[in-house]
């Protein structure tokens, strides 16, 4: 009986998996998902993680300022400023060089795209 079973469930599959191939899948169009390609995607992502690091990158600024101004007043000591100028420096630094990979990026894609101009 087991077996019966078992065979008349696999012949229910298929014939309504035989159904669904003849009408056509339908794909459900609330997922929530992003509608568009893998490269619009991506393109995004990339849009929105350099946002972020500009917002962050002008936070840096905004805070290496502020220690750069109130370098001495606070504790007298010279060594403070110099914190402050060799953070800014490493904030410039940072900025360069994810400006540098956006640029990379943005090359090689046009690269493989096979145009001249990115």
């Amino acid at each position: 009986m087991k077996e019966v079973k078992k065979y008349l469930f696999l012949v229910i599959i298929f014939l309504l998996a035989n159904k669904a191939e003849a009408n056509g899948v339908v794909i459900p169009g609330n997922t929530g998902l992003p509608s568009g390609t893998l490269a619009g995607v991506i393109q995004n992502l990339t849009m929105w993680l350099l946002g972020i690091f500009g917002f962050l990158a002008i936070i840096s600024f905004v805070i290496t300022g502020i220690m750069y101004f109130m370098g001495g007043s606070m504790t007298g000591e010279k060594k403070d400023v110099s914190k402050a100028k060799k953070q800014m420096q490493w904030s410039i630094a940072g900025v360069i060089i994810g400006l540098m990979g956006y640029i990379i990026i943005k090359a090689v894609d046009a690269w493989l795209r096979g145009s001249s101009v990115f």
